[in-house]
């Protein structure tokens, strides 16, 4: 089924649209929320919460165009924040490792004046990822963004777990010096 025809199903308020998400998405969102909180039964009630929360967004939200990225931005929250609850210091290693790696290229809370310079730094992120290699890029957000791990990213696009390392350095590496042009203070 069309994610436009899914999301005019929520927006009718019909309750059948959490059905088709699940048959549709339901095991991308799965995958998604397990790579987070590494157990299944906790990444299953994410992914219920999750078309709860869908339920409530849509409206006023109208993701006609991009249903899975608006979804998969409400389960990486669900599921960050169930880890932050569980308090799990086997989840939370995983979370603080991949912020540790991240803390090198991004600037700090402190130096951006809040919601303004946030959508700016935001902005620039996705400039930066918008001029990279195809494969640099997918690379990139698997590890940051789906939190997948070197092992999983060097199985999935056929690479040695070095190169995935390599690779996430040095992308580490230029978005922090594309920040530091762009005035952000590191």
């Amino acid at each position: 089924m069309e994610d436009k025809t899914i999301v005019e199903m929520y927006l009718n308020r019909d309750e059948n649209a959490i059905k088709q998400t699940r048959d549709k998405y339901g095991y991308r969102l799965q995958m998604l929320s397990q790579n987070i909180v590494e157990d299944m039964q906790t990444a299953e009630e994410c992914v219920n919460d999750t078309y709860v929360e869908a339920w409530n967004l849509i409206p006023p939200h109208k993701p006609w165009d991009y249903l899975y990225p608006f979804l998969a931005r409400i389960i990486r929250n669900i599921s960050l924040n169930c880890c932050r609850k569980q308090n799990s210091l086997k989840r939370k290693g995983k979370i603080l490792e991949l912020t540790a790696e991240m803390e090198e290229c991004i600037p700090d809370s402190d130096c951006v004046d809040e919601q303004i310079n946030q959508i700016l730094l935001q902005d620039s992120i996705n400039s930066f990822l918008s001029g990279l290699e195809s494969d640099k890029r997918k690379v990139f957000m698997r590890r940051y963004w789906y939190f997948d791990s070197i092992n999983q990213i060097a199985k999935q696009f056929n690479f040695s777990e070095s190169k995935v390392k390599t690779i996430l350095f040095r992308c580490r590496k230029e978005l922090r010096n594309y920040l530091e042009k762009e005035d952000y203070r590191i």
